[in-house]
């Protein structure tokens, strides 16, 4: 199933686009789409009603604002150099053990809202990633392979960040990762049964037409699995957070000559099965 955020910011109504191409309103099941929702039985409370012709259907849509398909995420765990040629392109080492940062999740917005390049900014660059939604708390897992369990979905992330924030101003990443606007996420959370193998997607990102990233998610480091587990012996992860899992080659920090992004810029990403996303950058 694909789930979906529908409105202006702080009034999306949430919904379900089904098999058959309908968009059905979700608001007889729930309020929003959240931790709270998720970790409460409500992707398995979503096919029942649609097999059982309970959801209305949406109508007069066209124009309507996309949302970030998942309401206030408690947290964003972020997975850096996770990709061996994007690793490799940066001049770093293979990490030995993921790469471990957060985000704001406050930096969260819509696949298709407007992204601010921040005041003083000169290296703002692109990453996309494929991004794993918690449906169920995560506490010192076992293995890897309770990890499944814990799923709800998938969706695209745009890890937009800015270079010299990050790498110069800190020894920590943070400052260049968590300015407004920084994470668009969506279109869809594809939920965990409609994606069999995430090491199995194609990851691509064009800016101005130009692409820059063309990859794919089994030439992680670390998977899935591995880092759902990983990140549980260390923090517990809740309903409704998000794990960036990192980006492939191609970001303007490992191609040297190539322009960061400047307002007006348009950056265009997909992920195989999970939509996709386009932003225009401006000033903030």
């Amino acid at each position: 199933m694909r789930l979906m955020r529908l409105g202006a910011p702080e009034e999306e109504v949430p919904a379900v686009l089904s098999d058959d191409g309908r968009l059905l309103d979700l608001t007889p099941l729930t309020a929003d789409i959240d931790g709270r929702f998720l970790s409460g039985g409500g992707i398995p409370r979503i096919r029942a009603a649609i097999e059982a012709g309970e959801l209305p259907e949406l109508t007069a849509t066209d124009g309507l604002r996309i949302g970030p398909p998942v309401a206030r995420p408690g947290k964003i765990v972020c997975i850096g150099l996770n990709y061996r040629d994007h690793a490799a392109e940066t001049g770093a080492a293979i990490p030995q053990r993921p790469v471990v940062f957060m985000k704001d999740p406050g930096t969260v917005v819509g696949p298709y809202d407007e992204v601010l390049i921040p005041r003083g900014s000169t290296r703002t660059d692109w990453e996309v990633e494929l991004a794993v939604v918690i449906g169920a708390t995560a506490r010192y897992l076992q293995s890897p392979e309770a990890a499944g369990e814990c799923v709800a979905g998938y969706t695209i992330s745009h890890d937009v960040s800015e270079r010299e924030f990050q790498l110069d101003f800190s020894p920590q990443w943070d400052l260049g990762k968590s300015c407004e606007t920084f994470n668009p996420l969506g279109p869809w959370l594809v939920t965990a049964d409609a994606v069999p193998d995430p090491q199995a997607l194609g990851l691509r990102l064009s800016v101005n037409g130009e692409v820059r990233q063309d990859g794919t998610t089994k030439d992680m480091i670390f998977d899935v699995p591995y880092l759902v587990w990983y990140l549980s012996q260390y923090m517990v992860l809740r309903p409704g957070d998000v794990i960036n899992t990192g980006t492939p080659a191609g970001v303007a920090l490992g191609l040297p000559g190539t322009p960061y992004l400047r307002s007006g810029d348009t950056v265009e990403l997909s992920i195989d099965g999970l939509g996709s996303q386009r932003q225009t950058f401006a000033r903030a």
